[in-house]
């Protein structure tokens, strides 16, 4: 196996899905071949295994219900069988903020007392959930708030499907059972742009989001979730294999002089690498374009020779480009690019062919918007002058 196919591994703790010996499996996050294993290990026998899967699939992942005894198709033997091996445990939600412009964000605890942020976005038309893949960050980018938190641990596949669930909870949206049907989704799509770099926790990550895609529980289609990296080129293909979901990238400057200090693991795979990387994604095409994410900082990535050098570098790549003015934080080195400079920016990409839609902040007086999620523990540990040496400024 080459060093460019081999799988990004990194010194970094998972807790295992199973509790220590003695314990309950928790069923969450397991896939179904994982489950079905776990079902039979507990005493299911193997020819009854397809349907009992089945069954409380549904009953945890269609319908949300939390306790064995509620599930009411199953005999009530097999009901205390699955109560006496497993449980249904969803992350702890211990604080929940609503932003003025309706965006809701939770700070969740996890195993070990660790905590993660999740934001909900309200639309017109959609309602996107944010979730995070890991307890900080390890990839330090500098304009970002979860960057300057440590790396402290992976999420397990189990609290990143809970996130999903956690949310659906508090909007009220599992279905009622003998309820008419109902198609609204409020949760209706979904993004891996939280804390994190999902493709360093790629096994986890892609079991989570097997679950969630899976049509009779969640039940949200590949093209509903998207996966941001922010360039971590040997697990880019596999992600399209593997997961196939929609695929976004931190693009966020135009040479790697600049890219090194916005987003470090530039030092490692730098621009012409990661772009070569994308040219060869395989679900790439017009109709499942690559996603440019560009955060707009002023005097530092927002001139027109960027936004030239930009539409140049991403030629013949299906592609849109979305610029996301920054949102401050406590101690940012950065300002955000003023808006006559990120509209001119905007027109250059236009007039090229591409769309450039300027994302508009969502939840900034929660500190819930792009780059803002860091867990209530760790906010703002680090002094101003900290921040900026890293930075390189």
């Amino acid at each position: 196996m080459t060093e460019a196919t081999a799988p990004i591994t990194q010194d970094v703790l998972t807790l295992p899905r199973k509790l220590p010996e003695g314990g309950k499996t928790n069923l969450i996050g397991l896939t179904r071949e994982e489950l079905r294993a776990a079902l039979i290990a507990a005493g299911t026998p193997e020819r009854q295994a397809k349907m009992r899967l089945g069954q409380v699939w549904q009953w945890v992942y269609h319908w949300g219900v939390r306790d064995f005894a509620a599930m009411t198709n199953l005999a009530k033997e097999y009901r205390t069988l699955l109560a006496d091996h497993f449980t249904i445990d969803l992350p702890e939600v211990v604080n929940r903020q609503v932003s003025a412009d309706g965006t809701r964000k939770y700070l969740v605890r996890i195993a070990g007392g660790h905590e993660v942020e999740v934001v909900y976005i309200p639309e017109e038309t959609r309602g996107t959930l944010c979730i995070s893949s890991q307890v900080g960050c390890t990839l330090t980018c500098s304009f970002c708030h979860t960057g300057t938190q440590k790396l402290v641990r992976n999420l397990t596949a189990g609290e990143i499907v809970g996130q999903v669930m956690l949310a659906r909870d508090d909007l009220g949206e599992w279905p009622e059972p003998g309820a008419p049907k109902d198609e609204t989704r409020l949760v209706s799509n979904v993004v891996l742009m939280g804390m994190g770099e999902p493709l360093y926790n790629f096994d986890n990550v892609r079991d989570a989001m097997r679950v969630v895609m899976d049509g009779e529980g969640i039940a949200l289609g590949r093209r509903r979730i998207t996966l941001s990296t922010s360039g971590v080129v040997p697990e880019i293909a596999r992600a399209a294999t593997e997961i196939g979901c929609q695929l976004a990238v931190s693009f966020h400057a135009t040479t790697d002089e600049v890219r090194d200090r916005l987003v470090p693991i530039n030092k490692r795979w730098n621009i012409k690498a990661l772009l070569d990387e994308l040219r060869e994604y395989p679900k790439l095409s017009n109709s499942e374009r690559i996603t440019f994410e560009y955060v707009m900082l002023k005097g530092v990535n927002d001139s027109d020779a960027d936004a030239r050098r930009l539409v140049k570098l991403i030629q013949g790549i299906p592609a849109k480009i979305n610029l996301i003015p920054f949102n401050e934080w406590p101690g940012s080195p950065y300002e955000r690019s003023d808006w006559e400079r990120i509209e001119a920016f905007a027109d250059i990409i236009y007039k090229a062919g591409y769309a450039s839609p300027i994302r508009t902040p969502r939840g900034e007086d929660i500190m819930a918007a792009c780059g803002q999620l860091k867990s209530a523990t760790e906010r703002a540990r680090k002094s101003r002058a900290e921040i900026a040496a890293e930075a390189g400024l």
